[in-house]
C-alpha cells in the first residue's frame, strides 16, 4: 500500500505533519517500533518507523533521532502523541531537514493497530501481485502455445512497461532484436557487463543510455552461452509490476530457448556422423547426404572451423559456444570430433572471419582462467572438404599457440613458415628450439642480458643494425656485441641465409 492510502484509513485517525515531494506515492515498507535515540543501525531501508518519543529528553534529541533513521533508510516516521500530548515542533523541523515524512498517531490509537493494518495491507497487496503475476504468465504461455513468436511477446512486454526490450546472447547475437539496431560498440558494452556482473539484474551505460540486464533462466550459470533480456532504462526506479513482467518474460524466454536447444540437439548426432565420414575419407556423395540430413545445402561452399576450450575444457562446452555463435551466421552445424575438439560447418560469407572474431572476443571476460582457440579453413566445395578440415586444424594449432583469452586464426592469415611449424608436433618443435637456442636462453636466464629479444628484433629488422638499435633504444655497438655473443653461443653465422633461417625457425618454435 502507499503512504497516501495509509493516511486515508479512517479508523487510525493519522495526521500528516510533513511530506517531502513524492512521499505520499511511495509504497509503505515493513513497520518497526523503536524508542532508541540512535536506531539507524537496526534499519535496512524503506521502513515505516513508529516511536512513542520516549527517547526525547530535550529538543536537540529530535535532530539526533531523525538523522539516525534517515541514514538507516527510513522513509516515514509515525510519532505517537500519547506521551507529550502532541508531536513537538523540533521533531517536525528535523524531519523537514532530512526529508523524512512525519505522521502523528493519536494518543488513543495503539501502535499494534497500525502495525497490524500495514501488515494486512501488505499481505493483501502481495497476494494480489502474485495473482496478477500468475495471470500474466498464463497469458504469455498461452501466446507462445498459440504460435506467437518471442519477438511478438517482447514487443507486448515493451508496450506494457514503456521500455524497449531485446534478448541478446553473451557473444552479442540478437535472439530478439527489438526496435532499431544497436551499434557494435553498444553490444560490446552490454555483453561485457553481462559477463562481469556479480548478479542480475544489472545496469549498464552505453551509447548515452541506460540498459537493465535481466537473467534468462539461471542467468550466470553458464556465462559463455548465457542469454540476457536487455531493457532500455534503469530498472532501479521501476514499479514492482513492471519488474515482475520483465522477470516473467525472462522465464518465458528460458522455455523458448529450451525448445530451440532441443532442435539443435537433434542435429548434432547427424553432424558428428558427417564429420566421421569426412575423416574416414568417404565419397562426396556420402558427405553430401550427411550435409543434407544435417540441414545444409551441399552445393553451397562451406568454411570449416575447429575450436577448443582450454585448458582441459570439456568438448561439449566448446561445441556449445561455437554453435551459439554460428546461429548468427546462417545455416550451420557443429559436431564434436574424435580429438576432443569441436568442428563447425559454416556458411561462406565475405566477412566471416571478422564476424567470428568480434563475436568470440566478446566472451573474453568470462575466460579468466581459460582460453578459446579457433582455426578457420578457406572456402571449400564438397569435393575439397577433407582438405578444408586439415586447413582448419593447422590454423587452430596456430591459434592455440598465440596466447590470449580468445584467439582466432584463418588459413588466409597463416604465413608459410607458420603453416609449416603448425604441422610439426609440439615436442619436436621444442626440441629443435632448445638445440639451436638453448645456450642463448641459458645465458639470458643467468645474466639477464636479453640476447633472445635482441636476436628476434634483429631478424625482424632484416639484419639491420641501425633499425634494431633504434627499436631497442640501444647503441649500434651494443647490438653488434649482443649478436656476436649469439653467434658464439649457437655456433651460427648470422650473415648467411641458411643459419638465419635455422635461428628464425627456432625462435618461432619457442
Amino acid at each position: 500500500m502507499l503512504l497516501a492510502e495509509l493516511l486515508e484509513t479512517a479508523s487510525l485517525g493519522l495526521r500528516l505533519l510533513h511530506a517531502p515531494e513524492g512521499a505520499l506515492d511511495r509504497p509503505v515498507g515493513r513497520s518497526v517500533t523503536i524508542d532508541l535515540l540512535e536506531p539507524g543501525r537496526y534499519l535496512t531501508g524503506g521502513e515505516l518507523v513508529l516511536t512513542g518519543l520516549v527517547w526525547r529528553r530535550d529538543p536537540a534529541d529530535s535532530e539526533t533521532f531523525v538523522s539516525s533513521i534517515a541514514a538507516g533508510g527510513a522513509t516515514c516516521l509515525l510519532a505517537g502523541a500519547a506521551l507529550l500530548g502532541a508531536v513537538p515542533d523540533d521533531l517536525v523541523a528535523a524531519c523537514r531537514h532530512h526529508r523524512v515524512a512525519l505522521v502523528e498517531v493519536p494518543g488513543d490509537v495503539a501502535f499494534a493497530d497500525v502495525s497490524e493494518h500495514v501488515a494486512a495491507a501488505g499481505a493483501a497487496g502481495e497476494s494480489a501481485r502474485m495473482s496478477a503475476s500468475l495471470a500474466r504468465q498464463r497469458q504469455l504461455l498461452s501466446a507462445i502455445a498459440s504460435g506467437r513468436s518471442l519477438d511478438e511477446i517482447a514487443a507486448r512486454v515493451a508496450s506494457e512497461i514503456g521500455h524497449a526490450c531485446r534478448v541478446i546472447t553473451a557473444n552479442g547475437r540478437h535472439v530478439v532484436p527489438g526496435p532499431g539496431e544497436l551499434d557494435a560498440e553498444t553490444v560490446d558494452t552490454l555483453t561485457h557487463r553481462f559477463l562481469t556482473a556479480d548478479m542480475l539484474p544489472a545496469v549498464s551505460e552505453a551509447d548515452g543510455r541506460g540498459y537493465s540486464l535481466f537473467p534468462v533462466g539461471s542467468g550466470l550459470a553458464d556465462r559463455l552461452t548465457g542469454w540476457t533480456v536487455a531493457v532500455e532504462g534503469d530498472h532501479t526506479g521501476w514499479p514492482r509490476e513492471d519488474l515482475d513482467m520483465v522477470h516473467e518474460f525472462g522465464a518465458i524466454t528460458a522455455l523458448d530457448r529450451s525448445r530451440r536447444d532441443e532442435g539443435q540437439r537433434v542435429r548434432r548426432p547427424l553432424a558428428a556422423e558427417t564429420l566421421a565420414h569426412l575423416e574416414a575419407g568417404a565419397s562426396p556423395a556420402e558427405i553430401a547426404t550427411g550435409l543434407r540430413q544435417s540441414g545444409l545445402d551441399p552445393d553451397r561452399p562451406l568454411v570449416l572451423a575447429v575450436a577448443e576450450l582450454g585448458p582441459g575444457g570439456p568438448p561439449d562446452a566448446a561445441a556449445a559456444v561455437l554453435e551459439d555463435v554460428a546461429l548468427g551466421l546462417g545455416p550451420s552445424v557443429v559436431a564434436n570430433a574424435r580429438d576432443g575438439r569441436a568442428v563447425a560447418f559454416l556458411p561462406s560469407l565475405p566477412d566471416l572471419t571478422d564476424q567470428l572474431r568480434r563475436s568470440l572476443s566478446r566472451l573474453s571476460p568470462a575466460l579468466v582462467r581459460g582460453s578459446l582457440s579457433v582455426g578457420l579453413s578457406g572456402e571449400s566445395g564438397l569435393g575439397a572438404l577433407a582438405g578444408a578440415l586439415e586447413e582448419a586444424r593447422f590454423a587452430h594449432r596456430v591459434a592455440r599457440s598465440g596466447g590470449g583469452a580468445v584467439t582466432l586464426s584463418s588459413s588466409e592469415e597463416v604465413t608459410s613458415h607458420v603453416l609449416l611449424l603448425a604441422t610439426v608436433p609440439d615436442d619436436i618443435r621444442r626440441t629443435y628450439a632448445q638445440r639451436v637456442l638453448g645456450p642463448v636462453i641459458d645465458h639470458d636466464q643467468r645474466t639477464g642480458s636479453d640476447l633472445v629479444s635482441t636476436l628476434d628484433q634483429f631478424l625482424s629488422s632484416a639484419g639491420s643494425w641501425t633499425r634494431t638499435a633504434e627499436t631497442l633504444h640501444l647503441h649500434v655497438n651494443s647490438v653488434r656485441y649482443r649478436i656476436s655473443r649469439v653467434e658464439e653461443l649457437t655456433g651460427r653465422d648470422l650473415t648467411t641465409m641458411e643459419d638465419r633461417v635455422d635461428v628464425f625457425l627456432a625462435l618461432r618454435s619457442l
